[in-house]
C-alpha cells in the first residue's frame, strides 16, 4: 500500500522530478531539473500543489488574474501512485484525493527516454454525492522554476511569441520582474497577486500568440520552455513568482479567459489538455528548443512523408490567388515538374464557377464545370499531374460552410455550431460544423473518400480561414467554451479516422497561414503553412523563426519567384524554404532562364540534403529573429553536418559574424551550397568558433554547410 506521506522521486537520465506530501498529505512538486543539477544551490520553496482547480463553491485563497493557490488545490491529498515503462516512455501517475467533495484527481507525467521534457495531463474524476461545477483545471503546475533564491528572479526573462497574420512567430522577452516585481521593502511579502497571462481564443489556436512561452536566466542559460497542445484557442498560461522562485501554470479553456464551465457530475470524468515543459540546463533557448523538437517527433503520429519530404507546388500564392482554370493550371504543372515538384495542389476556387462569389457558397466540394470545361472536367488536370510524375492535391476549408450553400439547409441543424438555439455566422456569411454531431463527420467523411478514394487525390491542404467566436451549445446550459473544447477534441478523432482509411494520404495544416499551429494538430498532420506572407523579404524572419513552432521537416515555407524578381531576389525567396519544406509557387512560366534555373537549382539542393532534416535541430546564431533585422540566420544541426541559412535585407553592414560554439575548436569546412554562384564571402575562426561571412549586395541570402569535428563541449 502505498505511503501517502512518501517522497516520490522518478524520472530518467535527462530529467527527475521530486513530489514531497507536506504534514497534511498536499503532494508539491519540489524539485524537477537534470539529474546532478542541484550542485550547491540552495533547494527553492515549492508552494504550489500539484493539481490547481476552482470550482463554482471553491475558488482560491487570495484573488487576483492567476489561477493557482485554490482551496481545492490545496485540500487534495496523496493517494497513491504508480510508475511504469511503455517503450522508451516513463509514466508517473500520482492520484489525489479530497474527501469533502469526492474529488478524485490523477496527475499524469510521461517523459520520453532521454528527452529533457516532461509531459502532463490531468484526469478528474467525482467520486462524491454532488455534482462539481469546473472552472478551471491546470493540467501542470510547477514551482522551483529558478533556482538559487531572490537573486536569480533578477536574470530570469519571460519568453512568448506574437503571432499574427502575415507576421508569424515573433519572439519577444521580458524581464520577469517587469510582469511580476520585488515589492518587499521593510516588511517581507512572498506572493503578490499579479501574474504574467498569456491566453488564446476562439477555434484558431496560435491566433495573437503561439501557445507557447518559456522562461530563461540570461546569465547561466538555463532554460524552460513550455507548449500547451491543445487544437483550439481555449488555452492560457500563467508565469509569476511565488516564495523567491518563479512559477508556470498551463490551463486549457477555463472561466476566467473563455467563460468556460463543465458540469462534472457523481461517476463522471474530465481529462484535461496535455501540455509539456522541456529544459535545457545551460544550453539557452536554443537548447530547450531542440529538446523540444525531439518531443514533437517522439510524440507525433508515424508518417511516410516525415522521411520522404516531397517536395510541393502549390498554385495559390504570388501566383493563381484563387483563380485556377484548366488553362492557367496544365502549363504550370509542366513548369512545377520540371522544377522537380513532386506534389501538385490546386488551391482555392476550384469548386466555384468563375465569376462567382464562392466564399459564402463552400460545402459541397464539387469542381466548377465553367473553370474546367473539357469533356473530362478536373480530372484532365488530375491526370495531367500524374502523367508529369507528381501526386495531385486538392485545397479544402473542411469545416466551413457557406450559408448560401444547399449543405446549410440539407444537414440538421444540430451539425452546426450554435448560441442560444441561434446558428453562428461569421466572416461574411459562413457556418462552421461540429464534429461532435455524426451528420456533419459523415458528410467530410464522404467528401474525403469521393476526392481521395475516388478521384486519387493524394494530398489536402486543409484550411480554415473564419473565427465563428468562443464556441457552441449543443444543448441549453452547455457553455460555449466546453462545447469548442469538444468540437476541438472531436477534430482530432476525425483526422486520426482519415489516416487511418488512408495511411500514405497527405494533410496540410493551414487557418489563414499560421493561425493553428499547434502540436496536437501537427501530431497528426505532416505539414504546417507557415504564412500567407507575399513579401519575401518580410517572410525571412517568418521562416527563420518557424522551427521554435514546428519541426523543420514540417514547415512548408512559400518560394514563390516573380518575373519581375531580381535574380538576388528570385535566390533569395528559394532560400526561405531550403530548410524546410518548399511550398513552391509563383508564376514559374514567365521566368526568364536564369531565374528559372536558379529554382531548379534549389530544389536540387534541397533533394540533396532532405533525408537529413528529420535528424536536424534547430539553432539561431543572431538570436531568435527580430521582425526588422537586416541580418537573421538559421541552424539546424544534424549528427553529420550544420546547415546554415543566413538573409541579408536591406539596410545595415555588408559583414556578419555568426557565432557556431558547438563547433569552437574544430577545423570546419564551409561550403557554399545556394546559390552556387553567388558573392558570399566566407571565413572559419576555429578558436571561437565564429563564422565570419560577407554578402555584399541586399537582399541576398545564402545556405552554407558546415562538416568538422566539433570540440567537446557540443
Amino acid at each position: 500500500m502505498t505511503d501517502p506521506h512518501e517522497t516520490i522521486r522518478w524520472g530518467h537520465d535527462a530529467l527527475e522530478l521530486e513530489i514531497a506530501p507536506d504534514d497534511r498529505g498536499t503532494a508539491r512538486l519540489v524539485r524537477l531539473g537534470a539529474p546532478g543539477e542541484e550542485g550547491t544551490a540552495p533547494r527553492p520553496a515549492a508552494p504550489l500543489p500539484l493539481v490547481e482547480v476552482t470550482t463554482a463553491g471553491l475558488g482560491r485563497h487570495w484573488s487576483g488574474r492567476h489561477l493557482v493557490d485554490t482551496v481545492l488545490g490545496e485540500r487534495l491529498r496523496h493517494r497513491a501512485h504508480r510508475a511504469a515503462r511503455d517503450g522508451d516512455q516513463h509514466l508517473l501517475t500520482v492520484e489525489l484525493h479530497e474527501p469533502g467533495t469526492g474529488l478524485t484527481a490523477e496527475v499524469r507525467y510521461h517523459s520520453s527516454d532521454g528527452l529533457p521534457v516532461l509531459r502532463s495531463e490531468v484526469l478528474l474524476r467525482n467520486e462524491g454525492p454532488r455534482t462539481l461545477h469546473l472552472e478551471s483545471v491546470g493540467s501542470l503546475v510547477t514551482g522551483c522554476l529558478t533556482r538559487g533564491g531572490p537573486a536569480a528572479l533578477d536574470d530570469a526573462e519571460l519568453l512568448w511569441a506574437e503571432n499574427e497574420w502575415f507576421a508569424e512567430c515573433r519572439w519577444q522577452r521580458q524581464p520577469l520582474r517587469a510582469s511580476s516585481p520585488e515589492r518587499s521593502g521593510r516588511y517581507r511579502t512572498t506572493s503578490g497577486r499579479s501574474t504574467r497571462v498569456v491566453a488564446g481564443q476562439g477555434v484558431w489556436s496560435s491566433c495573437g500568440r503561439l501557445p507557447m512561452g518559456g522562461l530563461t536566466d540570461r546569465r547561466t542559460g538555463r532554460t524552460w520552455l513550455w507548449q500547451i497542445e491543445h487544437n483550439g484557442g481555449g488555452w492560457r498560461w500563467e508565469c509569476g513568482v511565488r516564495d523567491d522562485t518563479a512559477y508556470a501554470a498551463l490551463h486549457g479553456p477555463n472561466a476566467a479567459d473563455h467563460g468556460w464551465r463543465h458540469p462534472l457530475e457523481p461517476g463522471a470524468e474530465f481529462r484535461t489538455v496535455p501540455v509539456a515543459l522541456a529544459l535545457s540546463p545551460d544550453g539557452g533557448p536554443d537548447g530547450a528548443f531542440a529538446a523540444l523538437t525531439r518531443h514533437r517527433r517522439a510524440t507525433r503520429r508515424p508518417h511516410p512523408d516525415h522521411r520522404r519530404l516531397p517536395v510541393v507546388f502549390n498554385d495559390y500564392m504570388n501566383c493563381l490567388m484563387g483563380d485556377p482554370t484548366t488553362d492557367k493550371l496544365l502549363p504550370l504543372v509542366d513548369a512545377a515538374a520540371e522544377a522537380g515538384a513532386e506534389y501538385f495542389v490546386i488551391d482555392a476556387g476550384w469548386y466555384a464557377d468563375q465569376g462567382e462569389n464562392w466564399w459564402a457558397g463552400v460545402g459541397a466540394w464539387e469542381p466548377s464545370a465553367s473553370r474546367f470545361p473539357g469533356p473530362r472536367g478536373i480530372h484532365e488536370v488530375l491526370d495531367r499531374i500524374r502523367e508529369r510524375g507528381m501526386v495531385p492535391g486538392l485545397w479544402l476549408e473542411p469545416e466551413a460552410v457557406g450559408a448560401s450553400s444547399p449543405l446549410a439547409q440539407s444537414l440538421p441543424a444540430e451539425a452546426f455550431f450554435r448560441r442560444d438555439g441561434e446558428r453562428v455566422e461569421e466572416g461574411g456569411g459562413r457556418h462552421h460544423l461540429d464534429l461532435r454531431h455524426p451528420a456533419a463527420r459523415a458528410h467530410l467523411d464522404a467528401v474525403v473518400d469521393r476526392l481521395v478514394g475516388e478521384w486519387g487525390v493524394g494530398y489536402l491542404k486543409l484550411d480554415h480561414n473564419t473565427d465563428p467566436g468562443p464556441g457552441t451549445s449543443a444543448h441549453p446550459g452547455e457553455a460555449p467554451a466546453a462545447g469548442l473544447l469538444g468540437h476541438n477534441r472531436a477534430q482530432l478523432d476525425w483526422l486520426d479516422g482519415l489516416l487511418d482509411r488512408y495511411p500514405e494520404l497527405v494533410l496540410e495544416n493551414c487557418a489563414s497561414g499560421g493561425m493553428r499551429m499547434d502540436h496536437a494538430l501537427l501530431s497528426r498532420m505532416q505539414l504546417q503553412s507557415t504564412s500567407d506572407q507575399q513579401d519575401l523579404l518580410r517572410y525571412a524572419p517568418i521562416a527563420a523563426a518557424a522551427p521554435t513552432a514546428v519541426t523543420p521537416e514540417q514547415g512548408a515555407v512559400w518560394a514563390y519567384p516573380q518575373p519581375g524578381d531580381s535574380l538576388d531576389e528570385v535566390a533569395f525567396t528559394m532560400a526561405s524554404a531550403l530548410l524546410g519544406r518548399i511550398h513552391l509557387s509563383g508564376r514559374l512560366t514567365e521566368l526568364s532562364p536564369q531565374a528559372r534555373e536558379l529554382v531548379h537549382e534549389a530544389v536540387a539542393v534541397h533533394k540533396s540534403l532532405r533525408a537529413e532534416l528529420p535528424h536536424a535541430v534547430p539553432a539561431w546564431p543572431l538570436g531568435l529573429p527580430g521582425w526588422e533585422d537586416a541580418w537573421t540566420a538559421l541552424a539546424l544541426r544534424t549528427p553529420t553536418a550544420t546547415y546554415l541559412t543566413v538573409w541579408r535585407r536591406p539596410g545595415g553592414e555588408a559583414d556578419a559574424v555568426l557565432p557556431l560554439p558547438h563547433l569552437a575548436g574544430a577545423d570546419a569546412r564551409v561550403e557554399v551550397l545556394y546559390p552556387a554562384g553567388g558573392k558570399a564571402v566566407t571565413a572559419w575562426r576555429p578558436g571561437s568558433g565564429d563564422l565570419d561571412l560577407t554578402l555584399p549586395t541586399a537582399p541576398a541570402a545564402v545556405l552554407l554547410r558546415l562538416t568538422g569535428a566539433p570540440s567537446a563541449r557540443s
